[in-house]
């Protein structure tokens, strides 16, 4: 049988480590690409991948490794993640031509079979609260500019596809919703709702009308592990089937914490432009594909607030503090 080797791109991130023990158990040499790993631990989820330090906004430092590699498959996540930032930063667009010369490479050097990672922001949420992949208007075709984040992943889908189309590479594309598991930046809804009653303190949120759907970042990464072992093409949603308002989401995490008391809905202004429906269809990962998710919401949150929980050092006073 033919070794099937990936390389994996952000796999210290927080999806793109969970996309590596499926890949292993599917039978890939992965190749985890990590940005520096001085003054950090590796995340035990990258044990089983040989693991490579690089600059992938180095050019040379990309031919470098897919020269060494050899991939026959690529699964890319590495971007400007940032909370807060991300959205309308000019670095979206030095990884958009980085993710360009990385694709290049992977094709000049063998490479069979590419998947990527987009996200719902390509969708224009103006127009459409059920998002379908092959059906539902971009933010690009939007009369309004869409975010620099948004722009340059839909121009990264379009490459993508033209590299399929031209040079014969099987190719994929992963439009993120949200999601939410161990190991997310603090600074976001559910770790920061977690913290906050863990912690004894109030945790001040927007309205929470706004409906969503939430999938486990566990389970994220094994789907994007699942098209990418799959004859799959083309952009697939990678999402949660559980409908629920953030409100409702973060009444869950209370009740499991035992503190529905420190919520305070309404506290914080909703973002500028928020849609009040934005849910995608996964007629294509769950028909086509046949993913199942291995944790439902109520079992996440469960998980990730254990999670929390053993990173905090907690007394019955309220003191609080990182273990």
């Amino acid at each position: 049988m033919p070794v099937k080797r990936v390389l994996v791109s952000g796999a210290g991130g927080f999806i793109g480590r969970w996309s590596v023990p499926p890949l292993c158990a599917s039978g890939y040499e992965v190749h985890a690409v990590v940005s520096h790993t001085v003054g950090r631990i590796l995340p035990p989820q990258l044990m089983s991948a040989r693991v490579h330090v690089a600059d992938l906004l180095d050019h040379s430092a990309i031919d470098r490794l897919f020269k060494s590699i050899m991939p026959t498959h690529l699964l890319h996540f590495a971007w400007i993640a940032t909370p807060g930032l991300y959205w309308s930063s000019d670095e979206n667009y030095r990884w958009l031509a980085a993710s360009r010369y990385l694709l290049g490479a992977f094709r000049d050097n063998g490479g069979a079979r590419a998947m990527m990672a987009g996200s719902c922001a390509e969708y224009d949420w103006s127009r459409v609260k059920i998002c379908h992949e092959l059906r539902s208007p971009l933010a690009d075709d939007s009369a309004a500019a869409p975010t620099p984040y948004a722009a340059c992943k839909i121009a990264l889908q379009g490459s993508l596809q033209e590299s399929a189309r031209d040079n014969g590479l099987s190719a994929a594309w992963g439009r993120i919703f949200f999601q939410f598991g161990p190991g997310e930046h603090p600074d976001r809804l559910v770790p920061s709702v977690i913290g906050n009653l863990l912690m004894n303190r109030e945790a001040p949120c927007s309205h929470g009308r706004q409906i969503r759907s939430f999938l486990h970042v566990a389970d994220v990464g094994a789907a994007f592990a699942a098209v990418l072992d799959s004859r799959l093409e083309g952009p697939v949603n990678i999402g949660s089937g559980e409908r629920i308002s953030r409100a409702g989401l973060v009444d869950r995490i209370a009740r499991q914490i035992g503190r529905v008391d420190l919520v305070r809905l309404g506290a914080r202004c909703a973002p500028e432009g928020e849609p009040a429906v934005l849910l995608p269809d996964l007629d294509r990962l769950r028909k086509e594909l046949g993913f199942k998710p291995a944790y439902t919401l109520t079992e996440g949150l469960a998980d990730t607030i254990a999670w929390w929980r053993s990173r905090l050092i907690v007394d019955p006073a309220g003191a609080a503090g990182p273990s």
